[in-house]
This record gives structure tokens, sequence and C-alpha cells, in this order.
């Protein structure tokens, strides 16, 4: 299901966007009410069915919006002249700090349980979050390697292992509940030492 082509903007199009916004992130996507929704977002029911005529277009465009505001604020503040090491910790910061947030979590989450029934929420989270850090950070391995700095045969490859390594298991701890924060000196020994594995096997 393509959100982009089912989606009409207008005035009141980020209102409705930051209601629904409040509302998945407090009850999920199947607690989470048309009603209550529209309540949050100050508009009539009739306005926010004139925009999403369904609650899973709502969502998914909750989703991929937060996921473009984020790789759009790491690609902004990337400066590719730093050097692989400090692009990388940036990077791996930026990917620890949103799938590690309240909202990342619980975007996870309801995309995970919602799958069963509503495959193509799973899917638009997929294609607005991982696809666009692969596009992104492949971007980013081809101009490092034109430098000099790496040699990366399979990029897509190498995009998820650095990921998963600046998550591992203080990440699924969170995800399953486990512990609720973790301490900035765990994050910083995770991040750096993703960063020194990604650069023994890759770095020139």
């Amino acid at each position: 299901m393509n959100v982009a082509h089912e989606v009409r903007r207008g005035r009141k199009f980020d209102q409705v966007l930051e209601g629904a916004r409040q509302i998945f992130m407090r009850d999920g996507f199947e607690g989470a009410s048309v009603d209550d929704i529209a309540t949050a977002a100050n508009v009539s029911k009739a306005t926010l069915y004139s925009y999403f005529p369904d609650k899973r277009l709502l969502f998914m465009e909750v989703a991929r919006c937060e996921c473009a505001t984020q790789a759009d604020k790491a690609s902004v503040e990337i400066s590719v002249e730093a050097g692989a090491r400090a692009v990388l910790t940036y990077v791996g910061e930026k990917i620890w700090g949103f799938t590690s947030s309240e909202m990342g979590l619980k975007m996870f989450r309801i995309c995970v349980a919602e799958s069963g029934r509503f495959p193509e929420l799973g899917q638009a989270f997929y294609e607005s979050g991982p696809e666009v850090m692969v596009a992104r950070l492949s971007e980013y391995f081809e101009e490092a390697e034109s430098r000099g700095e790496l040699r990366i045969p399979d990029k897509r490859l190498a995009v998820f292992q650095f990921s998963d390594m600046c998550k591992s298991d203080l990440w699924l701890q969170m995800v399953l509940g486990v512990r609720t924060e973790v301490a900035p000196e765990e994050r910083r020994r995770l991040i750096d030492s993703a960063v020194d594995v990604f650069l023994a096997r890759y770095g020139v």
C-alpha cells in the first residue's frame, strides 16, 4: 500500500498527525480510538476522515513522518569530511537515540503486535525506517570509499551489521521491558565497540 498516494494534505494535516501521534503512543494502534484522535487534534471526526479514511493509513503516515524526520536530521548534521570514525560514532548515536526512544520503542512494538493482521503496517515502517537508513548510509559509504577510508563490498549488509551492533542486547532488553533506561557510559561503550569492530572489518 503506497501511503503517499492515498493521503490528502490540507490546512489541518499536521494538526491531525500530531493528535494521532499522541494517541497512538498512549494507547497503541488497536487501543487508539478515532474519537480520541480527533479530540487530541482538535478537529471533527469528519475532518479527520477527510484526510485519513482508514486508521491504518493514519498510523503509517505518523510512522513515516517520524522516521523521515529523524533521517533528515541525521543527514543534515553529518559532516563527511570529519572522518569515518567520527561519522560512524555520530550515526551510531542517532541509531541508538531513535530506536531506544519512547517513540521508537512504541512504534516497533505496535508494528510487531499488528503485523499478523495488518502486514502493511510493518512494511510501511520498514520502508520508512530501515530502508531509508540503508539509502543514506550506503551513500555515505560510497563517499568514504572514494576518499580511501572504507572498502565495503556489500553495503546493504554492512548497514544492518552496523545498526545491529549499535543496539546489541541493550535495545532488546528495552523492547522486552527488562530495563527502562541505559546509562550514558553503557551507551558509549556499546557504540565505541560497534565502530571499532566495523572499522576493523571495513576500514582501509
